[in-house]
């Protein structure tokens, strides 16, 4: 038997009882509104109700804002063991998210927060109301002008199971340890992929770096260079029922265009205006929003591209797939020699047919291609099989804590 399983036996044989949380508090209020100009380097801690989404896990024990407690009208303070709810939200299943403050100093709670005062232990507090229960019966917000919102009466009527203090600390003391172990497990995962992709990385850039026996040649000697367009909004079924595929500077990011199902918009149109470019043609994105602008993709699919794309049909003496890897390795570079500044100004087409490229024989493209196709073969398998690892680890993590906390009601007379 347990620890757990001995305190049960000894403490609550009966079960556990459930309360709500307005008969456990022992004091609710909202905070104080904080805007984000009063929010300063140096001032009181202090807590925004949008951090509670972004900033906080289930508890925390240092705030990462400050503010100017003078400035802040109606002010209201909570400090440790406090639970903290954010009371509005952007989604029902979200809304009513709680942290729990286990830091020493006195912090100021931001417009939307409900602060929880209790005398039960804190962490536990965090723990039991991250359970899927408490989840659905916090997401019993209404929806107000495309808002959720939560009130105190609400969060008043969420059920929890109370055990006894020992059986409380017990609990957090398992699962402390257990969430160690899958932070560990998590962030070895994560190293892993990393190191994997630095890795290939290397090893990409080495075959791709050639000496002077190896002519530097540019991209308008041995390939046509073509900008697609965008077709105005009023052709007729453009946006739903066209046929032709139709790429979008965004789906650069894809890196490999395969189908119309998973890798591109199953946008077209049948009047078409610009060149439907062959498969295997290498795609540069002259401009796009933030990262976008100098990524390269390459087609399996005939297809169309939009204006914001520059598509590289090659000649027979340039492999596609060679210039597609030796262009991923340039993306900086592209980026540099941008004619403009700013996310959206920067290549056209000109510059892409004056770039500059190796021109090894055939043969050897073929040869390097045939490696890095494994090695992406590899990265991807790894990208996908390392990821699904973390989110069953965290799902196992979930399902052992909500396990943990259901207990055999009480019940009373």
């Amino acid at each position: 038997m347990s620890k757990l399983d001995q305190l049960i036996a000894e403490l609550c044989p009966d079960g556990v009882e459930y309360k709500t949380l307005g008969e456990i508090a022992t004091e609710m209020y909202r905070g104080a509104g904080i805007k984000r100009d009063q929010v300063i380097e140096i001032g009181i801690p202090c807590v925004r109700y949008g951090e509670i989404y972004t900033t906080y896990n289930i508890w925390f024990d240092k705030c990462a804002s400050y503010t100017d407690e003078k400035s802040i009208a109606g002010r209201r303070h909570f400090g440790f063991g406090d639970v903290l709810f954010a009371i509005t939200g952007e989604s029902v299943e979200e809304i009513a998210k709680s942290c729990v403050y286990i830091g020493n100093d006195k912090c100021l709670a931001g417009g939307d927060i409900v602060v929880m005062k209790h005398n039960q232990n804190p962490k536990y507090m965090a723990y039991v109301l991250s359970t899927t229960v408490a989840k659905v019966q916090k997401s019993k917000g209404k929806v107000k002008s495309k808002v959720v919102h939560s009130s105190i009466p609400a969060l008043k009527e969420i059920v929890i199971p109370l055990p006894p203090l020992p059986i409380q600390c017990e609990i957090v003391h398992i699962l402390d340890n257990f969430t160690e172990l899958t932070a560990e497990l998590t962030a070895e995962l994560t190293a892993e992929l990393s190191s994997r992709k630095k890795q290939y990385e290397y090893y990409r850039n080495e075959l791709l770096t050639f000496g002077d026996d190896v002519p530097m040649v540019s991209i308008g000697e041995i390939a046509e260079c073509y900008a697609g367009a965008t077709p105005k909004t009023d052709v007729i079924d453009y946006w739903e029922n066209g046929t032709i595929p139709w790429m979008s500077s965004g789906e650069v990011n894809n890196g490999r265009i395969y189908d119309t199902e998973k890798k591109i918009s199953q946008l077209g149109y049948d009047n078409c205006s610009t060149k439907i470019v062959p498969s295997n043609t290498v795609v540069v994105a002259l401009a796009g929003q933030g990262k976008t602008r100098g990524m390269v993709a390459i087609t399996r699919i005939p297809l169309c591209t939009n204006q914001s794309l520059c598509a590289i049909v090659t000649h027979e003496s340039l492999n596609g797939d060679f210039l597609y890897y030796y262009l991923k390795t340039q993306y900086q570079q592209l980026r540099s020699v941008s004619s403009g500044d700013g996310s959206r100004g920067g290549l056209n087409l000109q510059i892409i047919r004056n770039y500059k490229v190796p021109l090894p024989t055939l043969d050897e493209q073929a040869r390097i291609v045939s490696i890095l196709d494994r090695f992406d073969t590899l990265i991807n398998d790894i990208t996908i099989s390392l990821p699904a690892e973390i989110k069953a680890r965290r799902k196992q993590y979930e399902n052992y804590r909500d396990r943990l906390l259901s207990f055999k009601e009480k019940v009373v007379a």
